[in-house]
């Protein structure tokens, strides 16, 4: 129960979410024939285009980004940990496992695999099965992992955690099992800072690896074109919004959960 309400409840205070909380009320003033009635209606209008342009969305996802820099040179560590988030099951249509937009994170670590940074690979992530869906992402992983030439008993799968907090402390019990002393830590570039702080708080020694940048150097931020164009509204700006609030949204409940 605690996992459905952690994922539900938050979404009323996402642009999307909220937008449509503001517009049931403006139906509910129209009918009552208020003079409030445009309140919620205009406040509903602000904050889709606030959350829909350029400098918002990538405003707050550079916010997250830009927090831990990339080493120029990843050091060599026991195990390259690849947390989940990456991949769509092989459900009909598919006909085989499908990446989504995070799946720079397989990638990356296929290529730290590649530089001979680590000699093992462990994918984490389990997957909710409220669609009835029961493969975990740890599998899709370790089945693409293997599609593109990692040989199958270098990786370990950690099929059982459905956030975060739990990726960590599952891994954690993989690595004291197995005697594996450092880890390089593959996720999204958003990610990194909140999976960072709760593996570090269990002990764990880290080596950040972030990709999956959603934000980079522009050649020429400031034109006018580009000003124009980032005011107006955009779903992928809309979307890229969400997920940077959402983030935040883990980090607060995570610190109150005593997990950061």
């Amino acid at each position: 129960m605690f996992l459905f309400l952690s994922k539900i409840l938050p979404l009323f205070l996402y642009p999307l979410g909220l937008t449509c909380v503001l517009l049931v009320i403006t139906l509910f003033l129209w009918g009552r024939r208020s003079r409030w009635t445009p309140y919620p209606l205009l406040i509903a209008l602000f904050v889709i285009l606030l959350a829909s342009n350029a400098w918002v969305s990538e405003g707050l996802m550079r916010s997250l980004e830009s927090r831990i820099i990339p080493p120029t040179d990843i050091p060599q560590a026991d195990a390259i940990v690849i947390l989940g988030g990456a991949t769509k099951s092989p459900v009909a249509p598919r006909p085989m496992v499908d990446l989504n937009e995070h799946g720079d994170r397989l990638l990356y670590g296929v290529k730290l695999y590649r530089e001979q940074k680590a000699p093992l690979i462990i994918v984490a992530g389990g997957r909710i099965s409220w669609s009835g869906n029961t493969r975990s992402e740890a599998q899709d992983m370790a089945e693409v992992l293997q599609l593109m030439g990692i040989p199958a008993q270098i990786i370990t799968q950690e099929p059982d955690s459905l956030n975060t907090y739990q990726n960590a402390v599952n891994v954690q019990k993989i690595l004291e099992s197995q005697g594996i002393k450092q880890i390089i830590l593959v996720t999204s570039a958003f990610h990194l800072p909140r999976s960072l702080l709760i593996f570090k708080k269990l002990g764990i020694d880290v080596i950040p690896a972030p990709t999956d940048f959603f934000v980079t150097r522009e050649e020429d931020p400031f034109s006018l074109e580009g000003l124009l164009l980032g005011l107006l509204p955009d779903a992928h700006r809309l979307s890229l919004t969400t997920l940077a609030l959402k983030e935040y949204m883990g980090i607060l409940i995570y610190r109150l959960q005593g997990w950061l």
